[in-house]
């Protein structure tokens, strides 16, 4: 008999592979020999129009999960099993069970971070890897022959302005070319993709096991998602999970060669992806490329290694040349439970946009922010962003970013939520340009606070629970299906089917779809022209949900066409 035990003979890596065949044979010999299937198992982040179900046996480990990427794990076949009553933040966004009750990352988040890393030497690691992708490659053959092409779920235009861009390249209809204002006009579109790094897609393989081994491929992935760019031929990409390795070699000069400009922020540690805004040249030049780090040593909070990016752009072809644009970028944390690390995350970007957006006549130029804020709409860090204030007095830690509907631990945000030395204010600006304001606000108000000091320790007490930012956003969707209420979905796997990813835009006054948010301090704005329909959830497992075939990432592409409006 082998022994896994605590004082094993073996090395560290056969003990690995052997208790991960071990569970594997198990859990074979378990799903076999049990019927009903409902008496052996439980069901982990079912969908009710999936085309599977997710089996996990009762007295699997907690850290159970199938070996990744040795050979294709057969799943059963559902049967019209239906789940009713669902929302956004709904029941199929299951936590982890590796993740502690006290708010960790997922077991294998928790390794890369804690810095516990494999003893294995870089030649057994490569070679590992060369044969893990030949395995890959030789079940994908076999599967082939047993399987027909998946079909594609088709996305449609919605439309808001009849000449606009989409319109013409996508339904082939002519704009009207005689409008004298043409040259006026600055017409522009703008994608947020998370394009799935390679890395977080094998250390999360319990994420994919409705997918067929060989669609996990970087070599299978990769085209499909440079294929998607260039059919949506967006002038401005604002893509998130860029692994590193694969933007030096591959990606970075894919895009070149497409006419974009490429700007890049690595996650700071040992994270191998980050952020990345890529724009053409054709439609715009640089002003300035500002990197956002959220990660602070100094600071117990700040502990995460996750990034964003702030880009000023000038537009070409404008009558007024000195436009510009302020385009954001972020990927914030995951873990459902540190609501105060994605609030402080998101105040810091929103500190950086003020920096850079903000003009000579004290107004801010347009503001686009993008990206993948692991959180919900309606989420108390949703609304924000888009009404401009959030009172989070009494707000539990795990409510903030609503993934789960049922947080763990009733832990309340801390008043201030961040420490002083971080140098930003309760104003999401940097204190130095707080205390610039105040300065220039004359000698009046200072008078009107010496007069009143009572009532302003009072006023700054109660001030101190609420977060504020300048910026009128809106979002491009809407999150939701008119006609039926069905969610729109960004992302879908095997645990989870919402919205998590977002465009904001800072609204003209004669914006379509404008909501009221926060102060309007905007040297003109944006005009929502259109946007590539999201879908549900329903319609995406039609095709076996994400990543797929034609789809090559768990996150769909959100694609809108703005035009400039300057004052």
């Amino acid at each position: 008999p082998v022994f896994f035990g605590r004082h094993s003979m073996l090395p560290r890596q056969v003990q690995r592979l052997g208790r991960d065949w071990i569970a594997h044979w198990n859990g074979s010999q378990i799903l076999a020999l049990n019927s009903p299937v409902s008496n052996c198992m439980r069901w982990a982040g079912c969908c009710p129009w999936a085309s599977f179900p997710l089996p996990v046996p009762v007295d699997f480990s907690a850290n159970w999960r199938v070996p990744p990427f040795f050979g294709p794990w057969r799943p059963l076949q559902n049967s019209n099993w239906q789940l009713d009553n669902y929302t956004q933040s709904s029941c199929f966004h299951l936590p982890n069970p590796s993740m502690k009750s006290e708010g960790e990352e997922p077991l294998t988040k928790k390794r890369r971070l804690s810095g516990q890393h494999d003893t294995s030497t870089p030649e057994e690691v490569a070679n590992f890897s060369i044969q893990k992708e030949a395995l890959c490659l030789s079940v994908a053959q076999n599967e082939e022959k047993h399987s027909s092409k998946k079909g594609t779920v088709k996305r449609h235009w919605e439309y808001f302005c009849r000449n606009s861009k989409a319109m013409k390249l996508f339904e082939n209809k002519e704009t009207d070319q005689s409008n004298t204002e043409s040259e006026a006009k600055f017409d522009f579109t703008v994608m947020s993709y998370n394009i799935l790094s390679q890395n977080l897609l094998e250390d999360n393989s319990h994420l994919y096991k409705h997918c067929r081994q060989r669609l996990l491929i970087w070599t299978y992935r990769f085209p499909n998602i440079l294929q998607e760019i260039k059919e949506l031929d967006a002038d401005v990409l604002c893509l998130q999970e860029v692994q590193e390795d694969h933007y030096r070699t591959e990606i970075k000069s894919s895009l070149e060669s497409l006419g974009y400009h490429c700007e890049y922020k690595m996650r700071t540690g040992r994270k191998p992806d980050g952020c990345a805004i890529c724009f053409k040249t054709s439609r715009f030049s640089l002003i300035s490329s500002n990197p956002v780090e959220f990660f602070r040593r100094d600071i117990p909070l700040l502990d995460r290694d996750n990034v964003g990016l702030v880009l000023l752009l000038q537009p070409k072809f404008h009558c007024k040349t000195n436009a510009a644009i302020c385009i954001a970028n972020t990927h914030l944390l995951y873990n459902p439970r540190r609501g105060d690390i994605k609030l402080t995350q998101l105040a810091m970007l929103l500190a950086e946009i003020a920096s850079v957006a903000l003009q000579k006549d004290g107004t801010f130029c347009p503001i686009i922010i993008c990206g993948d804020f692991n959180s919900v709409p309606g989420s108390p860090l949703y609304r924000f962003i888009k009404e401009g204030k959030l009172n989070y007095e009494g707000l539990a830690i795990g409510k903030v970013s609503g993934q789960e509907q049922f947080p763990r631990g009733q832990r309340i945000l801390s008043i201030p939520i961040w420490p002083k030395k971080l140098g930003i204010s309760q104003n999401c600006v940097y204190e130095i340009r707080q205390q610039q304001k105040e300065e220039n606000a004359g000698e009046e108000l200072e008078s009107a606070k010496l007069d009143n000091t009572q009532e302003a320790v009072i006023a700054s007490e109660k001030l101190s629970s609420k977060l504020q930012h300048r910026f009128k956003l809106s979002s491009v969707y809407s999150h939701y299906f008119p006609e039926t209420g069905i969610p729109e979905v960004t992302t879908c796997h095997s645990r989870s089917a919402v919205t998590v990813d977002y465009i904001f835009y800072s609204p003209a006054n004669d914006d379509t779809i404008a909501h009221p948010g926060a102060e309007d301090s905007f040297h003109g704005g944006l005009k929502l022209l259109g946007r590539l329909a999201l879908l549900t959830e329903k319609d995406l497992w039609t095709v076996n949900g994400l990543p797929n075939e034609n789809n090559s990432s768990d996150h769909l592409p959100l694609l809108a066409e703005f035009r400039l409006i300057t004052r």
